[in-house]
């Protein structure tokens, strides 16, 4: 099962369809969310091939007493419903589904259940221990904007993309996501979400100071080899002879030790110092 599957499971038992209400608004979520198309004979169709998102869908209509049907076709479930049922809920003119209710005028829990039904009814997320990604489709960008300032209110920042007549919103910071699982409710997911989230962060952490370390390494070893070869070319040309105890010593514990740093080379001195500074 999918991550994205996962999340639906745990919102299909969220319990909180006592408030009629809040009701209304999770449905005019899903029916706003891409996957609702008008059919022939005024129908509205809902498409998934999730069991657990359809039945939330056919909760939330039964709830309000809105007749619906149900057929399963192929892999895909498939919910029809009476344009004229949902006219009392939503706003349908010139075969368009949209909201005109002003933000400002809902209460914060009915906005949470409108982006949670929008989420139920087209959004996806990728497992993220692949990357951080969550998506949701919409018909008309109406209503992708007026989901975004939704979002923005609820402080859960989101972006928009279109593309070839498909509207969506994506998010892709790993706190936004969690914060917008929060946000719908889905607890389960947020703290599987952030565990995931940590250990990435530490493995990020991990092979950046490893990287660090290698490039490190790498500058000493450079370092190392041309300070070796000066003081071959000193001994070959028998200048070496001439330079004082102090830088003698140094120079052949380089060659003893090519590996070392010049901080490390200064601890194995006969009177060690914590800075060795360059002078072949």
């Amino acid at each position: 099962m999918s991550f994205s599957s996962d999340i639906k499971q745990e919102l299909n038992k969220t319990s909180n369809l006592v408030n009629k209400e809040m009701v209304k608004y999770e449905l005019m979520g899903y029916l706003i969310s891409g996957n609702i198309d008008v059919i022939p004979k005024n129908q509205l169709k809902f498409s998934t091939e999730s069991d657990y998102n359809i039945n939330r869908f056919s909760k939330l209509l039964s709830n309000l007493n809105i007749p619906h049907n149900i057929e399963v076709i192929g892999k895909t479930f498939v919910i029809t419903l009476k344009i004229k049922n949902i006219t009392s809920i939503i706003k349908y003119q010139n075969n368009k589904i949209c909201i005109e209710e002003p933000i400002k005028q809902v209460k914060e829990e009915y906005l949470k259940a409108m982006i949670r039904g929008i989420f139920l009814g087209s959004g996806s997320i990728n497992n993220p221990e692949n990357k951080y990604h969550l998506e949701m489709v919409f018909h008309q960008e109406e209503n992708l904007d007026y989901a975004i300032q939704i979002l923005k209110k609820l402080d859960v920042k989101a972006k928009k993309m279109i593309t070839q007549n498909k509207y969506s919103m994506y998010m892709k910071e790993g706190e936004e996501i969690s914060r917008f699982l929060a946000l719908i409710g889905a607890n389960k997911a947020v703290m599987q979400f952030e565990e995931i989230r940590i250990q990435r962060e530490m493995r990020g952490k991990v092979n950046r100071l490893v990287n660090c370390k290698a490039a490190n390494l790498n500058k000493t070893i450079n370092a190392s080899v041309e300070q070796i070869a000066a003081i071959k070319k000193l001994q070959q040309t028998g200048e070496f002879n001439k330079l004082d105890d102090n830088l003698k010593e140094i120079a052949n514990l380089r060659l003893e030790n090519p590996d070392m740093t010049l901080v490390e080379l200064g601890t194995l001195l006969q009177n060690p110092v914590r800075k060795i500074w360059r002078k072949l």
